[in-house]
């Protein structure tokens, strides 16, 4: 019986996937560190009596919290 050319799962071994865990967690810090300073500089705005930075700053983290998702649904796909 045939499988389709996208149901092929190759496996990595365990040296091929610790780069990859290592490049995906540098990623999440990045992202995570950006949503921290992001908070910061969006209450800061926002107490200052800037209400316009609010919303923009609210669709960036959560395009953040998405792509932290994505990676580490990948993350759980690839163990």
């Amino acid at each position: 019986m045939k499988r389709a050319l996208g149901s092929v799962r190759t496996r990595f071994a365990r040296s091929q996937r610790m780069p990859i865990i290592h490049g995906i967690l540098a990623v999440t810090v990045s992202l995570v560190v950006l949503q921290l300073w992001l908070l910061t500089a969006t209450m800061n705005a926002y107490l200052g009596g800037d209400m316009a930075v609010a919303l923009p700053a609210a669709i960036v983290s959560a395009a953040c919290l998405a792509l932290n998702l994505g990676l580490v649904r990948y993350l759980n796909r690839l163990t």
